[in-house]
This record gives structure tokens, C-alpha cells and sequence, in this order.
């Protein structure tokens, strides 16, 4: 393990260009599966979608008609020196470039929509996965990484179906409608034309293979930058405490160069294909211009007029392969992003309940742990665990970080499920009962108070969202933070940001207190409530809590042996089993671990 805590999750192995293209072509299957599941959501749309397609012909019809005009206006009116229809022409073909403008805006407008709503399912999709994975999910990965992919990689998603599309269907109508004018026209300059496309393929798939693992490194690394900057940010008290500015500063250069050189050498790569087209676009030109010159000269196979269409139709033959290999390296980083959205919607989701699961309209708070053993990962955590919780009484767990208490809370509150034995509530097994309704009958206070960011009053409601502004109220008296509020300027209609900025680590645990006590819950959990407080809002928060805990079922972890000295039980947990449980005065008198734990935390208070 790494000696520096700050860096250890952290280690980057050297990744070469040739290990990511062997990666990406092991994952090749994956592409066209990721596209029939974009496509999937594309086809909601059909309506729109249909008229995008029709406005596409339509733009890629016209762009191919408004050079044969002119064409025409040379042969047969400034060749021959025939004005009498040019005017109309003329007038035809601005009528021509203007409908050819309208459709374009028209597709434009209508795949926007389409792209929108596409991106807005596919954002709610992801949205609603998040809540649906077990915490584990989220145990063991970086929140910011995950944020990653419900912002960066469905942006691109949605840029991409904004520009790409459109532009990849154009082009290739453009380029079977520009092949097939050219070879009515002349299938000598056609085959002139299309000597080139040799050259381009080799080019296109020179470049597209070294740019599409680049582009996929590349979404993964914006992934593990934006994964560490919100860590860093969140952690920013712990960073500043420890003076490990300089360190964090470090462990950032090296993501941020890593994304720099991935991002420049994907689009220094990608940057080659315009270069090579135009080059050979040019060429193109100057065959056209050589051996149309020379065929209008000597033959009447060829006419000015067809020359000049020719010239124009290269270059409508050469940009759609242009646009085609830029858009397909802008598809592959599409396709990289959606499979990283794809591959959250495809965890596997916390376990159902079973069909016959059964909701519980209320309980009595009677828990029973029997024999009960967890692993997690393969790890053994809790170890032939047994308990008994009865209603309204208060049971704690104590003993060394890492014994298992806070799994037992994870067990209880089903998110995870025991390995063997059994966890029953009023003598019905867990199992069977549905996980919405055991929380709805639970409530926690944990030593990181979390608060949304939105009012004190709102913060408060969230226990139970139909509560009226007086239950509020009553709620936040009886966790003692009523006082202090009425101080804020705003009262209950202060806005307080997820870190609760402008109070008191003390005041934010009041009120996840008062918000536990308006859910009314039958089964209370407090993980460390009152650690890291002050000895006068301790007391406070201690008052608050034995209201809280009155007539309630309660689960508390404690390392502070003094707040739990009036627990029915107390269970003294080591290495994921009980070695020892009892009252207070009794786990005394048997003078084991729990008197020395006890006898321990004195002599450090009187220290």
C-alpha cells in the first residue's frame, strides 16, 4: 500500500497506444451494440426523425442539382451565346440555393428536438440506476467519477446527435447522389474523380485507428480528473489541516497531463484528416482540370460545362469523405461516453424483494439477530451474530473500527443481505419484507449530517415530505434547534448548501435529529450522533436524543462510552463477532474488554 494516503486509490499504470488498441479491438462487439441501444432511444422519436431524413434528401437533392445548373448555363446559353432562357435559369437556381437553405435549417431544428428528448430519456435512465444499485455500487467508486457520467459523457452524446448525424447521413446521400450524376455525366472523369479514393480509405483508416482508442482513453481520463477534483473539493478541510496542498497540487498535474497528452494526441491525430483531404481534394482538381481539358480539346466525350460541374462535384465528392472520417471520430468518442452510461445502466440493481414480500403498515420494532454471518467481497465481516432487540429498547455496539457494527446496521436497514442465519422484525424475516417499507419505518442519524441544498425548513421536511410548517416547527423544538434557527436571518427559510455553510457542525446534527423526529420512525439508528461536538451543544444533542429515542427501537454506535452507559444492551463487538453483551453494570462486573475499554476512556479524560 502506498504511503501516502492522499495518493494510494490513485495509481496510474503506463497505458501504451498499442495496449489500448489491442483493448479497444478485444471490445470492438461492443460498438455496434452501443449503437443499436443509442438507436433504441433515437426511435422514440420516429415522427421527427422521418422529417429530419426527408429534409436531409431533400438539402442533399438540391446541393447536387445547383451545379448541374450551372453547368447547363454554360453549354447551353453562355457557350452558345444564348441568353433568352439564362434568366430563368438563373432565377430557378437561386430558388434552388434558398429551399436548399431551408432545408437545411429545418433539419437542423427538428434533430435538436429529437437529440434533446433522446438525451433527456438517457439522462433520466442513468438518474434513475443510481437509485436503484445497492450502496455497495457507490462504496467503491468515486462519486465525481459517476457525476462524470451523467454530465461529460451524455454531453457528448448529446453533441454528437446534434451535429453528427445529420452530417453523416447527408454524406453519404451526397456522395451515392454525386457518384451517380457523375458517371451520367462522364464515367472517363468519374473514374479520374475516384482514383483518389485509394489514398483516402488508407488514410481515414490510418488515422481512425490510432484516434478511437485515444478518444475512449480520453473520456476515461475526464472521468478520473472530474472523480479526484470532487474529492479534493469535498475534502478541502482534511487537505488544508494536513498542509497537503502541495501533494494534492501533484496528484492533480499528473491526472491533468495525462488528459492533456491523451486529448492532444487524439486531436493532433484527428487534426491530419482535413490536412490529407484538402491535399487530396487538390489533386483531385488538377487531374480533372488536365484530362477534362484535354478530352474537351480532341473529343466532344467532354464539354466546358461538364468540367466545371466536375470540379464542383470533387469537391462534393471529396467533402462527404472528408466529413464522413471526422464525424466518425467524433462518433467513437460518442460511443465511448454512452458505454460508460450504458455500463452504470447494466450493474446489477439491488436485489428485488420477492414476490411475496410483504409491506408493513406498522411494527412494533421487535429485531432478532440469529446466528448470523456476512462476507463481503468474499471477506468474512460478521461472524454467527446473535441479538436480541426488543420494542423501545436501546442496544449498542462498540469496540475497534473495522469489528462490524456498522455492517449490522447495513444488514438491519437491508442494504446489504446476510450470508446465513436470520434477521426477523416482529418475527418476519427480512427477506420478506419489502425494502421501502422496513425504511419507511426507520430513521438515522449519522455522524456525517448530511443536508441538501435548499432551506432549513425543507431540509427538516424531508423526513416525511406531507408534514405541515407547524410539524416542522414541533419537530425542530424538540430536537433543540428551534432557538437557533429563529436567529438566522432567514429563520426555517435559510438555504443551506450540502456542506450546511454559515452553521455549526453541532447545528447541522440537531437538525438531521429534528428530521429524523418528524419521520416518527419505529426503529432508530444513531452512528456516532454526537462525535465531534462541543461539550454544551453535546448536551443539547443528547436531550434532543433521548426524545428522539422514546418509545422507539434503538441502534446506536458509539465509541464515547459515557453516551451509552444507559443502553438496555451494550454488545462488544472484535474482528466481526460478539465476545461480549450485557448492561452496563454488568459488562463491568464481569471486568473483560468492555472494563477496559471503559476504564481506558477514564484515565484519558482525566488525562
Amino acid at each position: 500500500m502506498s504511503s501516502n494516503p492522499l495518493k494510494a486509490p490513485f495509481q496510474y499504470k503506463k497505458v501504451s497506444l498499442d495496449d489500448v488498441t489491442t483493448d479497444n479491438q478485444r471490445k470492438a462487439k461492443d460498438v455496434s451494440g452501443t449503437i443499436k441501444r443509442i438507436w433504441s432511444y433515437l426511435a422514440r422519436e420516429k415522427r421527427k426523425l422521418t422529417l429530419v431524413i426527408f429534409m436531409v434528401m431533400a438539402s442533399s437533392g438540391l446541393a447536387l442539382l445547383g451545379p448541374f445548373m450551372v453547368g447547363m448555363a454554360i453549354d447551353d446559353y453562355i457557350v452558345t451565346q444564348e441568353s433568352a432562357g439564362l434568366g430563368m435559369l438563373l432565377v430557378g437556381l437561386i430558388f434552388v440555393y434558398l429551399f436548399h437553405s431551408l432545408s437545411i435549417f429545418l433539419q437542423n431544428f427538428w434533430m435538436v428536438g429529437v437529440a434533446q428528448n433522446t438525451v433527456y430519456s438517457l439522462r433520466a435512465d442513468l438518474f434513475q440506476q443510481f437509485h436503484r444499485l445497492p450502496i455497495s455500487y457507490f462504496d467503491k467508486r468515486q462519486h465525481g467519477e459517476l457525476m462524470s457520467r451523467l454530465t461529460n459523457d451524455i454531453d457528448n452524446v448529446n453533441n454528437t446527435l446534434n451535429q453528427s448525424v445529420i452530417q453523416i447521413f447527408s454524406s453519404v446521400l451526397t456522395l451515392v447522389g454525386t457518384i451517380i450524376v457523375m458517371l451520367y455525366l462522364s464515367p472517363i472523369l468519374t473514374a479520374v474523380t475516384m482514383s483518389i479514393i485509394p489514398a483516402m480509405l488508407y488514410a481515414i483508416r490510418w488515422i481512425t485507428k490510432r484516434t478511437g482508442p485515444l478518444y475512449k482513453l480520453q473520456q476515461k481520463d475526464i472521468g478520473d480528473v472530474n472523480g479526484y477534483v470532487e474529492e479534493v473539493v469535498s475534502g478541502q478541510h482534511v487537505v488544508k489541516t494536513f498542509s497537503q496542498e502541495e501533494q494534492v497540487i501533484e496528484a492533480f498535474e499528473e491526472r491533468n497531463n495525462k488528459l492533456k497528452n491523451t486529448g492532444f494526441w487524439a486531436q493532433t491525430i484527428a487534426g491530419f484528416i482535413p490536412k490529407v483531404m484538402n491535399m487530396l481534394n487538390f489533386l483531385s482538381f488538377g487531374l480533372i482540370a488536365l484530362v477534362g481539358g484535354i478530352l474537351a480539346i480532341n473529343t466532344t466525350l467532354v464539354t466546358i460545362g461538364v468540367i466545371v460541374i466536375f470540379t464542383e462535384y470533387a469537391r462534393q465528392f471529396t467533402r462527404p469523405l472528408n466529413e464522413l472520417s471526422n464525424q466518425f471520430n467524433v462518433l467513437l468518442s460518442a460511443i465511448a461516453g454512452a458505454e460508460r452510461v450504458f455500463n452504470v445502466i447494466d450493474e446489477t440493481q439491488e436485489e428485488t424483494d420477492e414476490n411475496a414480500a410483504k409491506t408493513l403498515s406498522s411494527t412494533n420494532g421487535h429485531v432478532t439477530f440469529d446466528n448470523v454471518s456476512f462476507a463481503y467481497e468474499e471477506t468474512p465481516i460478521l461472524k454467527n451474530i446473535s441479538f436480541e432487540a426488543r420494542p423501545d429498547e436501546t442496544i449498542a455496539f462498540v469496540g475497534h473500527t473495522g469489528a462490524g457494527k456498522t455492517t449490522i446496521i447495513n444488514l438491519i436497514s437491508r442494504f446489504y443481505n446476510y450470508d446465513s442465519g436470520k434477521i426477523a422484525l416482529d418475527g418476519i424475516d427480512l427477506k420478506d419484507i419489502k425494502r421501502s417499507s422496513l425504511r419507511q419505518h426507520m430513521a438515522f442519524v449519522l455522524q456525517d449530517s448530511f443536508l441538501f441544498h435548499t432551506t432549513i425548513r425543507e431540509n427538516i421536511r424531508y423526513g416525511r415530505l406531507d408534514a405541515t410548517d407547524e410539524d416542522v416547527i414541533h419537530a425542530a423544538k424538540n430536537a433543540n434547534a428551534h432557538e437557533f434557527i429563529n436567529k438566522l436571518l432567514d429563520g426555517y427559510d435559510t438555504v443551506l448548501d450540502q456542506e450546511g455553510s454559515g452553521i455549526s457542525q453541532g447545528q447541522k446534527q440537531l437538525l438531521t435529529i429534528a428530521r429524523a423526529l418528524l419521520a416518527e420512525p419505529k426503529i432508530l439508528v444513531l452512528d456516532e450522533a454526537t462525535s465531534n461536538i462541543d461539550t454544551i451543544t453535546e448536551l443539547k444533542i443528547q436531550e434532543a436524543l433521548k426524545r428522539l429515542m422514546l418509545g422507539r427501537t434503538s441502534f446506536v454506535i458509539a465509541h464515547r462510552l459515557n453516551t451509552i452507559q444507559e443502553a438496555d444492551t451494550i454488545v462488544m463487538m472484535e474482528h466481526g463477532e460478539i465476545i461480549e453483551k450485557g448492561n452496563h453494570e454488568e459488562l463491568i462486573s464481569q471486568r473483560g474488554r468492555y472494563y477496559q475499554l471503559y476504564k481506558g476512556q477514564l484515565l484519558e479524560k482525566a488525562n
